[in-house]
């Protein structure tokens, strides 16, 4: 069955950086396209990031709110997505998700402190 494991999250002050991950397991990872969503406290899971399967040529696409600062990349050996994360501000505080087709992972939490 599809497994999403998400890792890498935690308590980071204004500015800073974190790199979440994203093990795949029970598909062939290099046919789907994965996103990250993320969902604050009180509001609706939102898209930040997503990119595109092996016959897309991994397109990469963002949501505006995090455009220039967040990077997702893949690495199709290992069925890992990344998000790498810099000048983390504190509306970025979110539980994390990785998504492909339907499915989510648990989530990691983000906190960012002022």
């Amino acid at each position: 069955q599809v497994e999403l494991v998400e890792s890498g999250g935690g308590l980071v002050q204004d500015g800073g950086s974190l790199t979440l991950s994203c093990v795949a397991s029970g598909f062939t990872f290099s046919e789907y396209s994965m996103k990250w969503y993320r969902q604050a406290p009180g509001k609706e899971r939102e898209f930040v990031a997503g990119i595109g399967s092996r016959e897309s040529g991994h397109s990469i696409f963002y949501a505006d709110s995090v455009k220039g600062r967040f990077t997702i990349s893949r690495d199709n050996a290992k069925n890992t997505v990344y998000l790498h994360m810099n000048r983390l501000k504190p509306e970025d505080t979110a539980i994390y998700y990785c998504k492909s087709n339907v499915f989510y992972g648990e989530g990691t939490q983000v906190t960012v402190y002022s």
